[in-house]
């Protein structure tokens, strides 16, 4: 999402015929439904996906499909691909670890039994790390990593859904949320953002704002201002580098 992003941001963006773009496939992060809304309207980009996978399914696990509502394609990953299974270790419309089984799940670690079997279930169950949700008809909508969720006062805080929402904000270019101490409620969130060119938000302003928009315990206490988020070479921010900030 953030290079198609910076794609329409860039100044110079209108002087390019950009017309043979046709197709874009996008995944790794969250993506706000502003960023489908403008590939299609301003860019012309006839068919804009979203996709889920990681290395050991081979790569892919879920994808929308051609026709699928802009409101599906931005906030879920579509469905599963042919041949194989997803489901989720909670109740219908919970959140819980994403479990995927097909033949593109891998036989295992190298020289890692121990890894393996701590990944893989007997039946051919492999153990994402992924929180997601399964809505009724089998979109899948990836909340968070299992190590990036945090707690606050006793209330499960899934950074990508505070992600999407702070996303919204017309002056947010990127950010990244991630959980710091807290004395009284343990963890609290905090966000590192990115304004967009010519910008003026503060913390205070955005705090506030998020404040109007979601519940109080998904509120970032703490935001940083930052020229750009680190990310490793597959796009996904790298929270490790933020937290040792």
């Amino acid at each position: 999402p953030t290079l198609h992003q910076s794609l329409l941001d860039h100044p110079a963006r209108t002087s390019h015929d950009l017309s043979a773009l046709r197709l874009v496939v996008t995944g790794a992060a969250v993506v706000p439904l502003r960023l489908v809304e403008q590939l299609h309207g301003e860019l012309g980009v006839e068919t804009v996906l979203t996709a889920y996978g990681l290395s050991e399914a081979s790569g892919i696990v879920t994808m929308c499909r051609r026709g699928d509502p802009l409101p599906v394609i931005a906030s879920t990953s579509g469905r599963a691909i042919p041949g194989t299974q997803v489901r989720v270790e909670a109740p219908d419309g919970q959140p819980g670890e994403v479990l995927v089984r097909g033949f593109n799940v891998m036989r295992g670690y190298y020289e890692d039994p121990a890894a393996t079997a701590e990944a893989v279930t007997e039946d051919g169950w492999l153990r994402t790390g992924d929180i997601g949700v399964l809505d009724a008809a089998g979109n899948l909508r990836i909340t968070d990593r299992l190590k990036d969720m945090f707690i606050v006062g006793g209330f499960n805080a899934y950074p990508a859904e505070i992600e999407q929402q702070l996303g919204l904000h017309p002056a947010v270019a990127d950010v990244a949320v991630v959980g710091v101490p807290d004395a009284r409620l343990g963890e609290v969130g905090r966000a590192y953002v990115v304004r967009r060119p010519g910008a003026v938000l503060t913390a205070d302003d955005l705090i506030a704002w998020a404040r109007r928009e979601m519940a109080n315990y998904k509120v970032p206490r703490t935001v940083e201002f930052v020229a750009r988020l680190p990310r490793n070479a597959s796009g996904k921010v790298v929270k490790g580098e933020l937290r040792r900030s």
